[in-house]
């Protein structure tokens, strides 16, 4: 699947946007702060439904609006055409709709479109805190897997629930007698998650080693390690044992929420003892390695958004990414167009943003 067309209307700072994109490279060229990543953005929205910034609805809407509308055309590779609409509102949730047949739940906009977005940011994922590495699993596992999508939902309304309760146990002690009944349900659904997390990181390592390898030039191997929070085998005993001091801290210390992966070169914890360049080149594996797994398990040919990535890698492992992009329809935001003009890439389409508009080259 690839992106044809995308339409903005008073998105960010952008009263206006529509643009036809190549099936191959594509340039997004321009001065800090013009709307290059607003454009990956609202990309990224259409097929997860959030934003990659965190960023709620209502602040994404262009300042003095109340709404803001995203339309995204996409082509597979028989010719056939999708239309994913968006309708962002201050007051209320989005709308959407595909091919004018509105979507009972946000959900079910999963796995139209994949993505891989590869950012500054991303470069910190190995070093950054354990919920910056969930986000990252749970948010390829949601766009690949219905049934990992689903469970997950489901335990994060439990323990929202279940943390509910535990704060109003303060003021009503007898409720703790119901506690076993969310419990039985966070176990459920919480086991599922460990499952699909285990064997996504199985699959990811039957890829990330070679990857790695040809990044160091053949002088490391890297490997993930899952660290779930609690075994499956102990969940539902570990759960029951951590009463009471779920009740004294008002909430659940237990399940997959608390979930880590560890990143590691023989016997290194690369977060803990690994050099900067080694981060970074842990990073930039795990993102090559999302590709190659968004077309084993999706079978489908994912979008690469690259949001002024190029800037932070040096020339070795910038080589070795854009040898990487292959047939993948690419999205990349730079300030100049200096990087490619060096013929390591095949440029389809460039195009100039400023101040929230197209400019023409």
């Amino acid at each position: 699947m690839i992106i044809k067309t995308l339409e903005l209307m008073d998105y960010r700072n952008y009263e206006t946007l529509s643009i036809e994109f190549g099936s191959g490279i594509n340039i997004l060229f321009g001065n800090n702060a013009q709307g290059k990543t607003n454009i990956l953005e609202a990309i990224y929205l259409s097929a997860t439904t959030k934003s990659q910034r965190g960023t709620k609805d209502r602040d994404i809407i262009r300042f003095g609006r109340d709404e803001a509308h995203i339309r995204t055309m996409l082509m597979d590779s028989e010719g056939v055409e999708t239309r994913v609409d968006m309708h962002l509102r201050k007051s209320r949730t989005k709308g959407l709709a595909v091919d004018g047949v509105k979507l009972k739940k946000a959900s079910e906009l999963f796995g139209k479109l994949n993505v891989v977005l590869f950012s500054p940011e991303d470069l910190d994922l190995i070093k950054g805190g354990p919920g910056e590495r969930r986000r990252f699993v749970d948010m390829e596992l949601c766009q690949l897997d219905d049934f990992y999508l689903y469970n997950l939902s489901n335990y994060n309304k439990i323990v929202f629930q279940r943390n509910n309760l535990l704060k109003d146990l303060y003021f009503n002690p007898s409720l703790q007698e119901t506690i076993g009944i969310w419990d039985s349900q966070l176990v459920s659904y919480g086991s599922k998650v460990i499952e699909r997390r285990q064997s996504f990181v199985d699959q990811l390592n039957e890829v990330i080693g070679a990857v790695h390898e040809k990044l160091s030039g053949g002088r490391e191997s890297l490997r993930i390690v899952y660290q779930p929070n609690v075994s499956l085998e102990n969940f539902e005993s570990e759960l029951a044992a951590s009463t009471d001091r779920d009740v004294k801290s008002k909430m659940t210390n237990v399940g997959p929420h608390r979930d880590d992966f560890a990143f590691m070169i023989g016997d290194m914890d690369v977060r803990k003892f690994g050099s900067q360049g080694q981060q970074r080149t842990a990073a930039l594996s795990l993102k090559l390695a999302e590709i190659d797994i968004v077309k084993k398990l999706a079978n489908d040919v994912p979008v690469l958004l690259l949001d002024d990535v190029l800037s932070e890698l040096d020339t070795g492992r910038q080589n070795y990414l854009l040898d990487s992009i292959g047939e993948v329809q690419t999205i990349v935001t730079c300030t100049g167009l200096e990087e490619f003009v060096n013929g390591r890439l095949k440029i389809d389409k460039v195009f100039n943003i400023a101040n929230g508009a197209l400019v023409d080259n």
